[in-house]
């Protein structure tokens, strides 16, 4: 019994060592497995397979491992290389951490919320609150997924955190620490990380929009701290004093704010995060739950803040606006803050009276319109018993023509339609809208206004052009205004009993009239007349007119082409600067805009007047005779689809869309074509093929959007032969443009642009040749929409999405045709490296028909490895000089000391008691 209890005894201990020893063998490697993390540029320390692949990681929760990470993430020190690349990795592993729990918690797999959660979170937030940029930015997706997470959102340490995340990012969001600067901690760890200040700011962009989706958010979870975390950031920037942070802060000759002075940026992070918060508490709360009576106390702080800094009020009327729900729940609140946000738009410094606007005073004045407009377009019920009062305040400052910009007018003219909606009376409202509009018709309807091509195409008389100009936009955003805001009553029975109702379709659907339709019908005229002038304006003869300072005015514009190459803005510090512009920047602005509304109001007018705009006697021609004439000489980057063909009605699909349709597709067609022969023997500038890229992808998107199809039902062998709409259907009894159409989904294939051959591959091409795989095809045809298919996979074969897209549309081809037509198994004869006796089996087997269902994912691959020859290299690859070596000697390489614990003497006595030895005792 002695014997028996001892050894018992003897192998209790022996489990009680080896688990002590396990656990500081796994300390002692994940202590140096850290520590040699910075040998590695990139880390993946993760599976992304399997979920049950991943759940053994989960141990670096244990409790001596997340010690050791939480105290590395927390530990402290100045900018050293190793120790930043160190911190650097750790932040990734925690990261793949968190990634990896969200994955695992609601699945199937069991695993349990680690108990470890909250010093995880604490070293995650570690990161959060570093003063390196790119530390801060590297934990924002991970904390958007743990506030995401259904069972993690509800767990009480992440609701803890999330309230030190809210507090936190009020120092975050300051956007600080600039490379070329000094004046925070994390000036050092940037001039590390960024290149340039630029640089540094296109990341803090990206990193303050995942910031603000981490915050709404957080909101989500504790909506009542961060409403209190909120309120007490206004608060505390009301009453700071500015002019004590001025007196130490960088500032303009005029004693203002820069955009990079301090107190500018603690108000602009401070009002995003407002817009974060409220924005989502007026979402996820309800009515009795909203601290009404403290967000109108707030408000009414805001309301009574007074500055004369065009940075700041800026931000003051954002805030505004953000809290603007407030007001609804106490309507004599109302005129209070209209009252507040109406000085803004006339807003002016007293130094200016003489000169120029600043930038940052223009931006007041835009924000105020923006704010109004809102607010009508938000609560135009609400805002409805103020009509009056808004409208003899617009009128008064439209009488003084020195008080408000065009666009500033138009803005406001803009509110008051969204107001007058509600008026739901179809004579009243039609009433307002004549006297509204009555100044820009009698001025668009003018003599001196027909005379359009004088006045736009002299560019020599700046003075009396540049008013003409001025009167030109104004009139034509006017218009666009009109018919982008007029509406009749949303609810049916309001809309009958206000006389919006005209009758009903033949399945009984009420037939609306708009009250802005009988005085746009007049305007409509001049407005093609300026269309065609427009267009006129690209001939060859007019652009040798062009003295050499404006020989660039039809030129894109430079802010469109830095959009169009993805080229950030640089870092803004200019507000106090002029928003002067020469005359060559003025007349590029003036044209852009102008060709863009032009097309606008076009595109609105039909589902704004509906059957009064369709209805308009020889509208077609009028169209084609304007904004399709001279197609061929207008730049590719002024092409704007129309909108009218979504929602023409079924009745004028004959009379109008396609006569519009045809002319459209054919240059389309031509131009792609003429595009892809310049393309390949012509060596094009970046910005001239980013701009192509743009214009196809605009082109397919015109196509995809076109309601030629009742669903989109992606590639399928068996679906209904009703899948055309009914403009699908028009379109197909004309044969010229049908097959234009087919035309440009096959050239498309081979636009260098994966999105646009991925759709029309997968969407387009064989919904609409399925229409007549029944009829007699020329075999040249058939030759040309195979090979068609067959390009695309040498050009984008290489990309996995359009390289399935494509394969299953060359097989459906090939299945369909192929029985008919022998043309097909030539052109596979020619396939690079092709099986002739695989491709033999095959070709018989499809002119049999002899696969059955189950079999046809095998013949999905044997047709796969069949055309694999046609697959493109990458671009980066084409041109690769291949450089083999042989014998090449393999390099020395010193091997790393072995750290085993089993070699110190020290725990040599301990090994001993477990030796065969000892097995006698």
């Amino acid at each position: 019994n002695n014997l028996v209890e001892k050894k018992n005894r003897g192998m209790g201990s022996f489990w009680k060592f080896l688990k002590i020893r396990m656990f500081l063998v796994a300390s002692f490697l994940l202590k140096n497995i850290l520590e040699e993390f910075y040998e590695f540029p990139t880390f993946s320390v993760f599976p992304q397979g399997k979920l049950e692949e991943r759940k053994p990681f989960t141990v670096l929760f244990d409790e001596v491992a997340m010690n050791y990470i939480l105290s590395a993430a927390q530990s402290s020190g100045g900018i050293v290389e190793r120790r930043y690349t160190f911190l650097k990795r750790l932040c990734q592993v925690l990261c793949a951490l968190g990634f990896q729990i969200c994955s695992l918690l609601g699945s199937d797999i069991e695993v349990q919320v680690p108990v470890n959660l909250d010093k995880y979170m604490e070293a995650l937030f570690a990161f959060t609150s570093h003063p390196s940029q790119f530390l801060k930015s590297s934990t924002q997706i991970t904390w958007g997924n743990l506030f995401r997470h259904e069972i993690l959102s509800k767990n009480p340490v992440v609701g803890q955190m999330a309230i030190k995340y809210l507090r936190a990012a009020r120092i975050n969001l300051l956007k600080t620490g600039f490379p070329s600067k000094n004046d925070c901690p994390g000036c050092e760890f940037s001039r590390v990380d960024f290149d340039s200040d630029e640089d540094f700011n296109c990341s803090f962009n990206s990193f303050r929009a995942q910031q603000g989706e981490a915050v709404r958010l957080a909101c989500k979870i504790v909506p009542f701290e961060a409403f209190q975390i909120a309120r007490e950031w206004v608060q505390y920037q009301i009453f700071f004093d500015l002019s004590l942070l001025l007196s130490v802060e960088t500032k303009t000759e005029k004693g203002l704010c820069s955009a990079l002075s301090l107190s500018a940026v603690q108000w602009d992070a401070m009002t995003f995060f407002t817009e974060s918060v409220f924005g989502q508490l007026f979402k996820i709360l309800e009515k009795e739950k909203i601290p009404i009576d403290e967000g109108i106390e707030l408000l009414q702080m805001v309301v009574n803040y007074e500055t004369r800094d065009p940075l700041i009020l800026s931000c003051v009327l954002t805030i505004i606006s953000t809290l603007f729900p407030f007001v609804t729940h106490q309507p004599h609140f109302l005129p209070q803050v209209l009252f507040k946000i109406f000085p803004s738009i006339t807003f002016e410094l007293v130094e200016e009276c003489k000169g120029p606007r600043t930038r940052a005073v223009k931006n007041v004045r835009r924000h105020a319109c923006s704010s109004i407009l809102r607010i009508c377009r938000d609560y135009s019920d609400f805002m409805l018993p103020c009509f009056d009062m808004m409208y003899e305040h617009a009128k008064g400052l439209f009488s003084n023509e020195l008080l408000l910009t065009q666009m500033e007018k138009c803005a406001l003219m803009e509110a008051l339609i969204l107001v007058s909606n509600q008026f739901k009376d179809y004579n009243k409202q039609k009433a307002f809208l004549k006297e509204l509009i009555a100044p820009v018709t009698a001025q668009w309807l003018s003599e001196e206004m027909r005379r359009l091509s004088d006045v736009i195409s002299d560019l020599d008389t700046e003075d009396q052009m540049g008013i003409n100009r001025s009167q030109i936009s104004f009139c034509v955003n006017t218009i666009l205004g009109v018919v982008k805001r007029a509406r009749w009553p949303a609810n049916p029975e309001e809309a009958k009993a206000g006389s919006f109702v005209v009758s009903t379709t033949s399945d009984g659907a009420p037939i609306y009239r708009n009250p802005c339709a009988e005085p746009l019908q007049a305007l409509l005229p001049n407005l093609f007349a300026l269309i065609r002038t427009q267009n006129s304006l690209f001939l060859p003869e007019n652009i040798n007119r062009l003295s050499k300072t404006f020989s660039r005015v039809y030129d894109i514009m430079d802010v469109e082409k830095n959009f169009a190459l993805g080229i950030p803005q640089p870092v803004l510090d200019a507000y106090d600067s002029s928003a002067y512009r020469n005359i060559v920047e003025r007349m590029q602005g003036f044209f852009s805009s102008l060709y863009d509304n032009c097309y606008q109001v076009l595109g609105n007018a039909g589902p704004c007047m509906q059957q009064d705009f369709y209805a308009t006697e020889d509208l077609a021609e009028q169209i084609v005779g304007s904004a399709f004439i001279h197609l061929d000489s207008v730049p590719d980057h002024r092409l704007r689809p129309l909108q009218l063909v979504m929602s023409c009605p079924y009745d004028y699909h004959d009379s109008l869309l396609c006569p519009l349709l045809g002319p459209l597709f054919a240059h389309l067609l031509t131009q792609e074509e003429d595009e892809a022969y310049e393309e390949n023997h012509v060596t094009q500038e970046v910005v001239e093929e980013q701009l192509l890229r743009l214009v196809t992808r605009e082109v397919m998107d015109l196509l995809s959007k076109f309601p030629l199809l009742d669903s989109s039902q992606g590639i399928q062998m068996n679906t209904p032969s009703d899948e055309l709409s009914e403009l699908g259907k028009c379109l197909l009894q004309s044969e010229d443009i049908y097959m234009t159409l087919l035309a440009i989904c096959f050239n498309s294939l081979s636009w260098e642009d994966t999105i646009n051959c991925q759709r029309s591959a997968s969407v387009l091409c064989w919904t609409l040749l399925k229409q007549v795989l029944g009829c007699n095809l020329l075999p040249e045809a058939v030759t040309w929409l195979y090979t068609s298919v067959l390009k695309g996979l040498q050009m984008h074969g290489q990309h996995e999405g359009c390289n399935a897209a494509l394969t299953q549309l060359a097989l459906l081809i090939y299945e369909s045709l192929r029985p008919r037509y022998a043309e097909l198994r030539f052109i596979m004869n020619q396939i690079p490296d092709i099986h002739v006796e695989a491709l033999e089996q095959f070709d018989q087997k499809t002119i049999q028909s002899t696969v059955s269902k189950a079999g046809e994912k095998k013949k999905k691959e044997q047709f796969k490895r069949l055309i694999a020859g046609t697959v493109g290299k990458p671009l980066g690859q084409q041109f690769k000089k291949e450089v083999h070596i042989r014998n090449l000697p393999s390099l020395f390489k010193k091997p790393k000391p072995t750290k085993d614990m089993l070699e110190n003497t020290d725990t040599a006595c301990l090994i001993t008691l477990f030796s065969s030895d000892c097995d006698s005792c």
